[in-house]
């Protein structure tokens, strides 16, 4: 990534934030691919129009068929909105500028609007870009009357911002939110992300899959009867606790271990079994309560895109 042409950096912008931008928040560790997130296939299929293929057939997406230039990704927490950006990056070359809240507020006090600005710049610079801010909603919320005036400020400049990539369609800069609090977005930035790709909590097939995916390199006996019960009984799990359901029940053979734990062979511990991610389920429950969920559900029916 670090070998793409760069772009001659306009004149104005202070050294040490450009400096900050390329070392802190362009993140160089990409390995996500798309075989690596099971399901979600039409929050991938809507990645793939609107960043992959316009910068692989450049000439094909213009006038009309020029893609949207925000996304936003909502959805339950931990169902993989951070691995489909990531993914995009990875899978378009793009360079990938990872934001988070505090990285514009706090940290650098007083100099978000700076910051802002040479994000934009630099990600111009790199395109093609892909600027991923995650929990959006904690610096891009809806403006209010006793809002400080530093973040109305960087609001704004964010706006502006991105308004100048959106109007040169020579720019390859996509800016994707993730959130799951869409509800509470300004208005202002609903506009400007166009797209609103919901991410659901994993169905059946996806849970299958993810159980699987996290038990690789493990050593378990769970026939097909088993693993579809299991399945069935992590309904309303997301991805991220079916991750933590599986490092659970993989500690349950240990725990049998008692005092044998210090001699024993690696090799001789039993294998993982229906019973340990059962016993593993009354630790680890869904993370996300239902009426939350249900509350994504409808705000996805009156806005998403998909």
């Amino acid at each position: 990534m670090d070998s793409k042409p760069v772009r001659e950096l306009s004149g104005g912008l202070d050294p040490k934030l450009v400096e900050m931008i390329n070392s802190v928040i362009v993140d160089r560790s990409l390995s996500v691919k798309w075989e690596d997130i099971a399901g979600l296939e039409k929050a991938k299929q809507a990645l793939l129009e609107m960043v992959i293929l316009p910068t692989k057939r450049k000439d094909l997406f213009t006038g009309l068929r020029r893609p949207p230039k925000g996304l936003l990704l909502f959805g339950p927490p931990g169902t993989g909105k951070t691995m489909l950006a990531k993914a995009v990056a990875s899978e378009s070359q793009a360079t990938f500028f990872n934001i988070s809240a505090s990285s514009l507020t706090s940290k650098w006090l007083g100099e978000g609007e700076k910051l802002v600005r040479t994000l934009f710049a630099v990600a111009v610079s790199r395109q093609p870009s892909v600027i991923f801010m995650d929990e959006i909603d904690s610096v891009m919320s809806a403006r209010t009357s006793n809002e400080h005036a530093a973040m109305r400020r960087l609001k704004s400049e964010f706006l502006v911002q991105f308004d100048g990539v959106t109007s040169n369609s020579n720019d390859l800069v996509t800016v994707i939110g993730a959130t799951n609090r869409p509800q509470e977005l300004d208005d202002a930035v609903l506009r400007r992300l166009v797209k609103k790709i919901y991410i659901p909590l994993p169905d059946e097939n996806s849970r299958k899959n993810l159980l699987k995916n996290n038990l690789k390199g493990e050593q378990y006996s769970l026939p097909s009867a088993d693993l579809n019960k299991i399945v069935k009984q992590t309904e309303g799990y997301s991805g991220s606790d079916l991750q933590a359901l599986c490092e659970e029940a993989a500690k349950m053979p240990i725990r049998e271990l008692g005092s044998k734990i210090l001699t024993v062979k690696a090799d001789e511990v039993r294998r993982l079994e229906k019973g340990d991610f059962q016993s593993a389920m009354t630790v680890i429950r869904p993370s996300i309560v239902r009426n939350k969920w249900e509350e994504l559900e409808e705000w996805n029916k009156v806005f998403g895109s998909n």
